[in-house]
Formats: structure tokens, sequence, C-alpha cells
């Protein structure tokens, strides 16, 4: 049996062009199956968009590996040891959907990337797995 080809999944919770999460997977995962679609369970933006499209395809061996923030402790701390795990498992490929940051808690001044998905893209880049990224 082949190993099946790990994609890492990161984006913002707000993320909402699914014809980029869709093309992007469809595009990774051409001539790479059997595949595992890895994400953060998030039940919004790109997360929940990537396992539609796992779930959309299991009859082709495509996989989907979920990963709760919530089973990695209290928040806010969470998301960075959830995202931590995600990359630690290890990943052929990760795929970045960044979108601004749009928390309330935020005291960083001026428009940026969403801290979550910057950070899980720049934690998989430091860990040797190549990176594709899409902004909003």
């Amino acid at each position: 049996m082949n190993t099946p080809y790990r994609i890492l999944v990161t984006g913002s919770r707000d993320w909402a062009d699914h014809d980029t999460v869709r093309d992007a997977l469809a595009t990774a995962v051409y001539q790479n199956v059997p595949a595992v679609i890895v994400h953060g369970a998030c039940p919004s933006g790109a997360d929940a968009m990537a396992a539609w499209w796992a779930r959309s395809f299991r009859h082709l061996n495509i996989l989907e590996e979920g990963h709760r923030a919530q089973d990695f402790g209290p928040w806010p701390a969470a998301g960075p040891r959830r995202n931590a795990h995600m990359v630690g498992l290890g990943a052929d490929l990760c795929l970045a959907f960044i979108g601004p940051c749009t928390s309330s808690r935020c005291r960083k001044p001026g428009l940026h990337p969403s801290h979550g998905a910057s950070g899980c893209a720049e934690l998989a880049e430091r860990a040797g797995i190549p990176v594709r990224r899409w902004t909003a």
C-alpha cells in the first residue's frame, strides 16, 4: 500500500473563497492519491471547506484528519498548540489560505494577516514543509 500524501491545510476562519480552496486541493492531490487532508477542524472558513472537499472525494481514497483546537487546552493558546501538533505530525505540502486579522483581541496596529493561519504556515516552513499561500 502507498503511504498517503499528507496535505496540511491552514486558513482563516472567515475565509470565503470556496473555489480557491477546491482548486488548490484538486491540484495538490492530482497524481498524489491516496491522500490525507489535515486541517484544524474549525467549523467555518478554510478548514470547513477542506473537510467538506475531503469527505466529497472519500471514494477516491482521499481521507480527512481534523484536529480541534479545543483538544489542546484552554483558549487562546490552544490554537497555536494545535497548529504545532499538526506540523509536527509531518506533511508533504501545506496550503495556507490567509485572510486579514479580524480578532477583537488583537492589539497589533494596521492591516495584517490572521495570526493563526500565518503562524501555522511559518511553522510548516521552518519544519521543511513546502508552503503555498493564498491571501484575501
